[in-house]
This record gives structure tokens, sequence and C-alpha cells, in this order.
């Protein structure tokens, strides 16, 4: 059974605005990890777009956006070893997640110079 689809597509200079502010933004949103590999990129913005919209698609498919506890930053997008990105969940997301017997999330995450996009 398939709980849901989301999708999102974001400005990638929307990021850019966002993440040379360095307002804290980064911490709320991201983790540690996400931020270091988004970072590591050339075009970090394009980066931290895709991550973004990754979480809000998810947030999409679960129907609930970020309230029950819920945040941003228990979302982690990350690459396997093949390179697929993959959602890890942590907190009040992953135990709604386990309450609603959701065993599996796919992602695909896309970019160019001004957008990023996730299903």
């Amino acid at each position: 059974m398939i709980f849901g689809i989301g999708i999102n597509i974001i400005e990638a200079e929307r990021f850019e605005n966002q993440i040379s502010k360095n307002n804290g933004f980064r911490k709320k949103v991201f983790t540690q990890r996400e931020i270091e590999y988004c970072e590591s990129k050339k075009n970090k913005a394009q980066h931290y777009a895709a991550h973004f919209a990754a979480k809000e698609a998810f947030f999409k498919v679960i129907g609930t956006g970020w309230k029950n506890g819920m945040a941003f930053n228990e979302i982690v997008v990350l690459n396997n070893e093949l390179v697929k990105p993959e959602i890890i969940l942590y907190g009040n997301t992953k135990r709604f997640i386990k309450k609603n017997n959701i065993t599996k999330i796919h992602l695909s995450l896309s970019h160019i110079k001004d957008l990023a996009v996730a299903l």
C-alpha cells in the first residue's frame, strides 16, 4: 500500500539568501551531517534546496505538516553507498511512521541552477 505521494519544488536562490545570513536557519532545519554535505558542494544552495524540498515533500506525504512535535531536523536526507538519496527519521517523526506502519520511503531529488525538486 502507498501511504501518499509528495512533491515539492523550490527556488535555489531562496536558499542562497537563507544560508548566507547565518541566522541559525541551517541548524533549525538541517542536521550537522546534512550541513557538512551541502557545504562541501560547489553549488551548495542547490543542495540545501533539494534537501529542504525532500523534507517538505515528506510532510505532504504523511499529511500532517510539521506539527505534533515533528521537526525538519528529524528528517535527514543522505545518500547511500550507491549515491541514492534516502530519508532517515528520528524523534516524533520516526514514531509517527512506526505508528502508521510505514515501512519504506522512496525519494528522488533533482536540481538545476535555479530550481530543486523532490518527490
